[in-house]
Parts: structure tokens; C-alpha cells; sequence
């Protein structure tokens, strides 16, 4: 048994472990400590505590509450209106995964667009394939790209790298301005309500398919399938529409609800292995997660999600 004193910090507050030690009736010896709740679900009986050491900094944009904290087991954490976006300790399983899968199924991807992604995380991880000549990072909040790029300096660097642009605007507006112009899309947006909703739209997609070239990929960030279920079936039966090709694959992260996130793939020509290059996968170096065989691996789904998906 483990008790919990539930707190908020100010900035730069920091934590005194040698107070308010206690001894419950398990025996174990148990300090109250500052917590960050992750409360988005918790009326349907779930969330994530993480323990902190302080709250860095605190935003509120025009758009949404930007918080910076850093935490005990996972270092320095961004979170978007009480909603954790990424962590230092596992960022790169999402990010490597919503890049790597679609630039490795495209045969020739020279121009990227990220839609969101203001931490600069996605961008960091085209930027390792050479034959990328623009990526452009298009954010409706430059407040988000501001203290990302105080607190996640590598991310920084690969926001100034020459082959990299900066939009500050609406994503949905920015990609319905565009046609026949990005080879590949990663829609690296935050959970489908606020300023990210329309970004999940038909019309969006719509708009996507327009702005791809004839081999375009897109990737969006597609919610988990323990607990969204419904919701990714929607989408995919949304998309099937569109795109001559769909599928959804996943990848483990354990400070994002159930301990994963998954992804939609959707292809005006080729499918996630076709144009599968063992050699151009081999060169990427200093990777944690993506490899050719969890590229595969990904898109095999348990065996709930695949009889869900059979009527989408």
C-alpha cells in the first residue's frame, strides 16, 4: 500500500525528500512527494502519476496550457493541456516510428511536411535520411516550439538545420494550400480534441491526398487500440475512402495510455513493405526502437484489433 499526497507546483518549486516521512500500516516507510496526474480519461477509472521533481516552466498560449516539468523517472516532460506529449526516457519509440515506417516505405521521399510535432522530435528523426532535401514543420503554436526548444536542445538543432522550415499557421489551412508537393506527411498531432480535432476530419485527409505526390505517404498519430478502439476503426473506415491503401500499426511507449500508441498508414500506391530497402534501413545509425524487423512487426495486430478492422 502506497499513500499519495497530491499536489500543484509553481515554477521552479522543488521537492524536500527529507519531509513529511511516514509509516503505514504495511510497514514500508513512505514519503509524501509531488505528483503530475495524467487526468484525460480519469472518468472512465484510469490515469497516469508520474512523480516529479518541479514544474520548469508554465504557458498559456492562445491556444492551449503548456507545462514543462521534470520528473523523477523520466526526466524532462512537455505536457499540453494536462496531456503528457512526450518524455526525455521515451520519446524516441514514438517519434522514430512515426518517421522511420513511412520514409523507408517510400522509394524516393525528397519533401516532408510534419503537421504539429512543435517539440521538433519527428523533424530530428527525417533529418538522419540524406535524400530528404525540405522538411517543413507546420504548428499552429509557437509557444509549444518556444520552450521545446529550450528544454529539448537536440530537437533545437534539427529545427535549424538548413534543410528544415518553421510555419507557424493552421495545418489544416497550410495542407489545403498545397497539391502534388510532399512525398511524405506525418501528422504528429496531439489527441483529437481542441485546436488538434480537425486535424482527424475526412476534409483534412482529403486535403492531405491532394497536397501528396502519386507515391505520397501519410502517418497520423492514431490514438491506442486498448482504449480507443472505436475510434481508430472509424478513422480507418474514414480513410479507406481516400486512400488506395490503409492500415494501422503501433508502437509500445509506457507514459502514453495502456502503454501504447498507434499510427494510420495511408498510401496512394505502395503498402508499408513494398518498397522495403534493407540497405537504406541499415544505415540509419544510433537508433533505439525502429529496425526492418519491427517496421513488419508493427503492423501485425493482436488478434481484437484485426477482427475489429475486418468491417472497416
Amino acid at each position: 500500500m502506497v499513500r499519495s499526497e497530491w499536489t500543484h507546483l509553481t515554477p521552479n518549486q522543488q521537492v524536500n525528500d527529507s519531509t513529511n516521512k511516514q509509516i503505514i500500516h504495511s510497514g514500508v516507510d513512505v514519503l509524501q512527494k509531488q505528483w503530475f496526474t495524467e487526468e484525460f480519461e480519469i472518468e472512465k477509472g484510469r490515469c497516469l502519476t508520474i512523480e516529479v521533481k518541479s514544474l520548469l516552466e508554465s504557458r498559456q498560449s492562445q491556444f492551449q496550457k503548456i507545462d514543462m516539468y521534470d520528473t523523477v523517472p523520466f526526466g524532462k516532460m512537455l505536457v499540453l493541456d494536462g496531456v503528457i506529449q512526450l518524455t526525455e526516457f521515451d520519446n524516441f519509440a514514438y517519434h522514430e516510428m512515426i518517421a522511420h515506417v513511412p520514409l523507408n516505405a517510400h522509394p524516393n521521399p525528397r519533401k516532408v511536411l510534419i503537421v504539429g510535432g512543435g517539440d521538433g522530435g519527428a523533424v530530428f528523426e527525417v533529418l538522419r535520411h540524406q535524400q530528404v532535401e525540405e522538411v517543413v514543420l507546420c504548428d499552429i503554436d509557437q509557444e509549444v516550439v518556444k520552450i521545446s526548444q529550450k528544454y529539448f536542445p537536440e530537437f533545437a538543432k534539427a529545427l535549424a538545420d538548413k534543410r528544415c522550415k518553421v510555419v507557424i499557421d493552421d495545418a489544416a489551412k497550410y495542407v489545403a494550400s498545397k497539391e502534388n508537393y510532399f512525398d511524405v506527411i506525418c501528422v504528429d498531432s496531439s489527441d483529437p480534441i481542441g485546436p488538434a480535432e480537425v486535424l482527424f476530419a475526412r476534409e483534412f485527409y482529403e486535403n492531405v491526398y491532394r497536397a501528396l505526390t502519386v507515391e505520397g505517404i501519410v502517418v497520423s498519430q492514431s490514438e491506442g487500440m486498448f482504449y480507443h478502439q472505436d475510434f481508430i476503426v472509424n478513422l480507418v473506415a474514414q480513410n479507406k475512402k481516400i486512400f488506395p491503401y490503409v492500415a494501422y500499426y503501433y508502437t509500445l511507449i509506457p507514459t502514453y495510455p495502456s502503454g501504447s500508441i498507434g499510427f494510420s498508414f495511408c498510401s496512394k500506391k505502395y503498402t508499408h513493405i513494398d518498397k522495403l530497402d534493407i540497405k537504406k534501413i541499415s544505415a540509419l545509425r544510433n537508433l533505439k526502437y525502429y529496425n526492418l524487423d519491427i517496421h513488419i512487426a508493427a503492423f501485425v495486430l493482436p488478434q481484437f484489433m484485426q477482427e475489429a478492422l475486418q468491417g472497416s
